[in-house]
This record gives structure tokens, sequence and C-alpha cells, in this order.
């Protein structure tokens, strides 16, 4: 997978985030792929081979972790 940067955070949370409730870019979460506590603003956004985009732990890419897996502190 690629990386992609993303220069505006916010708005490709509000365009992207797969769930109702869009975090705040300062609030913390935890990644139960890494165990870190995390702030969600200091994601990556990584691409695959066809293109699709992933919100991913800012420990990527040793950690492979999504937003999935990220739950409040």
């Amino acid at each position: 997978m690629k990386e992609i940067l993303i220069e505006d955070k916010q708005k490709y949370l509000v365009e992207n985030y797969p769930f109702s409730e869009i975090p705040d870019l300062a609030d913390r979460k935890k990644c139960l792929h890494c165990g870190s506590n995390i702030v969600v603003g200091n994601y990556k956004v990584f691409a695959d081979e066809l293109g699709a985009e992933y919100i991913c732990c800012p420990n990527a890419p040793k950690c492979d972790g999504t937003v999935i897996d990220w739950i409040d502190i």
C-alpha cells in the first residue's frame, strides 16, 4: 500500500469517515491493533493497489489498524 499525504485532514475525515459520529482531530482514541493511545488528527491514509483508501493508525505501516480498530479511551 502507498501512503497518501492529506493537506486538509479535517475535510478528508468529514468526507471519508465511515461511521456517523465523526471525531474531532484533537480526540484521543486507543488503537486495538497496536495498543497505542493516538490523536485522531495524526491519522495516515493509505491506498491499496486498486485505489481504495483507508484511514489508518498514526503508527502505520508498522501497525495495520484502521478507524474500525479505534475505541474511545
